[in-house]
């Protein structure tokens, strides 16, 4: 029986969800992947999203509804948190989430957890955000998956730090966020294997069964994906080892992120493995991803940069049934084993190494793309090895097919999102419990500001003369004074897009006090009867006064 101690709100705002109009990458195909797995597998009452607006409200509805969703959709604006409940988890979709804990601190600590997920790791907003975390109000009930078990170490590692200044400087550290190695998914099916567009696909290449395709799902990026050269001169090398008959093509299905970006993979395609043919598929293309996956016979992931922290393409192509070729790197070393693939070794230098770089792009010297390409130069990818298993999986069809078939079956078992969101639920129960545990013994009389927000009638009250009193009491002016829609109109706060107040709650607040004549009306007495919130009211006298449309009483 499903429970809202096992469903969480989504945060939701499109950039995290919709790759296919704000951009392609890794983060965003993780995003739209996941939501399509919680609407199809998800065991809850309802979905919930908390978002900056309406507008964000509207497009999650949008979303699962297009994933035929048939359970109620509701959504809450970040200015209304607590409408969440009865979830009590916010799922935010990365690790970074800081801001998100100063707005639950003014609700309470305990009003509900906060669960986020890595994806990349190595940015400056991500590795800033690893720190905020730990001097913010982080809570023992909130959370971050790690994505892998490499993931978890840099994140530890990088937590470790911080705990030795905090230890050095105050004396003691607070508890770490639940942090659970718990690996993305897909929709295998959306990945099956398509005869009739490998046939396709292959005859317009003119490719034979002699013709061995090795095809990459990737964004085309050398500084910040993978380094395509070791790769290259691999195939060229291994393209003369292999048996007479056999010749060997490369596909590389993805988006250059620029002009210099094509110029390496294209210029060194040409130049480092002339006896292979180059061919780039856009990977904006839905169609060109099916034929990078099943018109290919061997799937490759050399990844040597920082940048990447998981790898989904390696699933999609085990999706799709076909043998890998990775690098021995982070996720992979969790996703890839050995009846799917071979991953090559990868070699990188100590930790005295890259402190000038780890500088220079905090400095903002080294740009991010530069700070990636420096560690991808020290990383070695075993050259000889990766020869070998091009060697070894274009020599041999029978090993090609055993492991594509157990690279199908690890997928489903293991990386489906009908295994992988029954995961995320089981965690988001146990962050409940902790929570409410908590919450038993909590002091609710006192909330806490937010510092890194304050409200500015606080932080500049020595601005002023005086403080309007709580509940202000006030009449309607005497005197000639400029029709309210007039005035509210010749200031034009409406081309400011978000104005202290609507002009339509302001009439009704005046109007209130209009009624009242001279006898006067206070601010809580006009909330009551318009069933709108004190402060709101407030707000709005202390405009009405500011323009003479209302006189203070007392």
């Amino acid at each position: 029986m499903s429970t809202p101690k096992h469903n969480a709100a989504i945060w939701y705002a499109s950039d995290g969800y919709d790759p296919e109009n704000k951009g392609i990458n890794g983060r965003r195909v993780a995003g739209a992947s996941f939501l399509k797995g919680f609407a199809e597998h998800a065991a809850v009452d309802e979905f919930v999203s908390l978002s900056e607006t309406p507008r964000g409200a509207k497009a999650f509805e949008a979303q699962m509804q297009a994933f035929g969703v048939s359970k109620p959709v509701r959504g809450s604006v970040f200015f209304n948190a607590r409408k969440i409940a009865p979830c009590d988890v916010l799922y935010y979709p990365a690790p970074n989430f800081t801001t998100e804990l100063w707005r639950r601190q003014s609700l309470g600590n305990t009003t509900y957890s906060i669960c986020g997920i890595t994806h990349t790791t190595a940015t400056s907003a991500v590795m800033q955000g690893a720190v905020d975390l730990r001097l913010g109000p982080q809570m023992p009930w909130d959370a971050v998956i790690c994505t892998s078990r490499a993931v978890l170490a840099s994140q530890e590692a990088q937590q470790d730090m911080v705990d030795d200044y905090l230890r050095e400087r105050f004396g003691s550290v607070p508890a770490r966020p639940i942090m659970p190695v718990i690996p993305l998914g897909v929709t295998p099916e959306d990945y099956a294997h398509q005869p009739a567009a490998r046939e396709k696909f292959r005859q317009r290449m003119n490719f034979t069964s002699k013709d061995i395709v090795i095809s990459t799902l990737s964004r085309l990026t050398p500084y910040g994906k993978f380094d395509p050269y070791p790769l290259f001169l691999a195939i060229e090398d291994a393209s003369a080892k292999l048996p007479k008959g056999l010749k060997l093509h490369f596909i590389a299905c993805g988006i250059y992120s620029d002009k210099h970006s094509r110029e390496i993979f294209e210029t060194g395609a040409a130049k480092l493995m002339p006896s292979v043919s180059y061919t780039h598929l856009d990977g904006a293309s839905k169609e060109a991803r099916t034929e990078a996956l099943s018109g290919a016979d061997i799937f490759t992931f050399p990844i040597d940069n920082i940048q990447e922290t998981f790898g989904l393409a390696p699933l999609e192509a085990m999706a799709a049934g076909l043998p890998q070729i990775t690098t021995d790197w982070d996720g992979m070393r969790d996703t890839v084993s050995e009846d799917v693939g071979i991953r090559v070794p990868t070699r990188s230098l100590p930790a005295g190494h890259g402190a000038i770089d780890a500088w220079g792009y905090h400095a903002k010297r080294l740009s991010y793309a530069q700070y990636g390409s420096n560690i991808s130069a020290m990383t070695e990818v075993d050259l000889p090895a990766l020869t070998e298993a091009i060697v070894t999986l274009a020599s041999d069809p029978a090993k090609r097919k055993a492991m594509g078939k157990a690279g199908l079956k690890r997928v489903n078992e293991f990386f489906s999102w009908k295994v992988i969101i029954p995961q995320y639920q089981e965690l988001w129960g146990e962050l409940s419990s902790i929570r409410s545990m908590a919450a038993e013994t909590a002091d609710k009389r006192h909330l806490h500001d937010n510092p890194t927000a304050p409200s500015p009638m606080k932080l500049f009250a020595g601005y002023p003369s005086e403080t309007l009193p709580r509940g202000i009491a006030a009449c309607v002016a005497t005197g000639r004074t400029p029709d309210l829609e007039e005035i509210f109109t010749l200031r034009k706060y409406n081309n400011l897009k978000q104005p202290f107040e609507k002009i339509e709650t302001l009439r009704l607040v005046l109007d209130s006090v209009t009624a009242a004549d001279k006898r006067g009306v206070v601010a809580t007495d006009v909330a009551r009867m318009l069933s709108f919130n004190p402060m709101t009211v407030e707000r709005c006298y202390a405009w009405l006064l500011k323009y003479g449309y209302i006189a203070r009483l007392g």
